[in-house]
């Protein structure tokens, strides 16, 4: 694999660790800044949505320079946004910081997937995004449950801090390492949006959305149901992060490698597994062996669904990816929104903090049931799907 896909790594490293840190620190930010935990889930919700804002604008604004200086432009962004949390004097200004840290996600992989999918041959597609993704996961190895500790025992602010350096070095490897390109001058944007008139496509982002959202609605509030429900001691928590970490990194591997073979049986697969997983969350989280079992399983199945999801977008948009892509990635952050806000709703209805789980296996089998009909609709003749293609260029035309 091209040396490249490191530097694009280590981005996703420092964007991995600071998307997941705060949910280990969420405790302890509600008591900084003196409100409640559903409300400090404005800082997940917040930055999911800024992802999802960000994808399409950061993505048309990359369009007028080279990939590579857009990566470069997108992690200052970042650089800037965590610098602000880690000073931020109130809760608002905590949630800004991390608006603005958000925008570069988006564009970010959605670039960084197009750049390392024409790294290699067609076939190895999945597998160079995979190990693109593989430095956000290996974040929830490392990066979270070092971010958590140090927070915990140094104060929240100096984990941002120290986030933002991380930043700083993923600057650095993209300039050294991603090679230089050519600004593209063929891309359009009426091009690119004439892929969302692609009802496969429209499909693959709805899987996006409510398939990860649901793991999203259980890791979310993770700590304090480790900590009240579990009985896990706060310090506890960062080595459950880490096991949730391990099982991402190898969700993760394994969805890069079968979703080059089999993409549509095997995402069908792990959708099942990660709705089952999450409806069994809510039973074991009562026990500590099975509770660390279980969220081991929620974290591979989830991240298992990540390469071939990318994937099959830039399948489905393989005339115009660069939008989709970054779209996509939106969308997964939609759905962590969508799953942190309806998870938050269900605690303070007072339903207890498993009920997250619930309402995320309600949205990964409704993922599912989305994939079924996207897998139905791919038996189709291919002339079929051809004229039906046109029709659909000629309503966005």
């Amino acid at each position: 694999m091209p040396l490249a896909l490191l530097a694009l790594a280590i981005g996703a490293f420092g964007i991995g660790t600071t998307e997941f840190v705060i949910m280990g620190l969420l405790p302890d930010v509600a008591a900084d800044f003196g409100v409640s935990i559903p409300t400090a889930g404005w800082l997940v919700s917040g930055y999911a949505l800024g992802v999802v804002a960000g994808a399409p604008l950061m993505t048309i604004l990359g369009t007028r320079i080279t990939r590579k200086r857009m990566l470069m432009l997108l992690m200052g962004l970042f650089i800037a946004g965590n610098a602000l949390s880690a000073v931020a004097p109130t809760f608002e200004v905590m949630l800004a910081g991390r608006i603005v840290a958000s925008f570069n996600h988006g564009a970010f992989f959605g670039i960084g997937a197009v750049v390392a999918a024409d790294l290699v041959a067609p076939h190895r597609r999945a597998a160079a995004i995979s190990l693109m993704f593989t430095g956000l996961t290996i974040a929830n190895v490392v990066g979270v449950p070092f971010g958590t500790l140090v927070g915990q025992n140094a104060g929240w602010r100096v984990t941002f801090a120290i986030v933002a350096g991380l930043g700083v070095l993923g600057l650095l490897g993209v300039a050294r390492l991603v090679p230089a390109q050519p600004r593209d001058t063929s891309v359009r944007i009426r091009h690119e949006l004439a892929a969302f008139g692609n009802v496969q496509v429209l499909l693959a982002l709805g899987m996006t959305v409510l398939g990860f959202g649901g793991v999203f609605a259980a890791i979310t509030y993770i700590a304090p149901m480790l900590t009240e429900v579990t009985g896990f001691a706060p310090g506890a928590v960062s080595w459950m992060l880490v096991l949730l970490g391990l099982g991402m990194v190898a969700g993760n591997l394994v969805g890069g490698r079968y979703a080059d073979r089999h993409l549509m049986p095997f995402l069908i697969a792990t959708l099942g597994g990660v709705t089952v997983a999450l409806g069994l969350f809510t039973l074991t989280a009562h026990d500590k062996v099975a509770a660390a079992v279980t969220l081991f399983l929620v974290g591979a199945l989830g991240f298992a669904t990540v390469p071939p999801l990318q994937k099959r977008i830039l399948d489905q948009a393989s005339a115009a990816p660069t939008m989709a892509s970054a779209v996509n990635i939106g969308a997964f952050n939609l759905g962590n929104a969508l799953a942190a806000w309806l998870g938050g709703l269900t605690i303070a209805a007072n339903l207890g903090y498993t009920s997250p789980n619930w309402v995320g296996a309600l949205l990964s089998g409704s993922a599912l049931l989305l994939a079924l009909l996207a897998a139905v609709l791919d038996r189709r003749p291919a002339a079929s799907r051809a004229a039906a293609r046109e029709r659909e260029l000629a309503e966005v035309g």
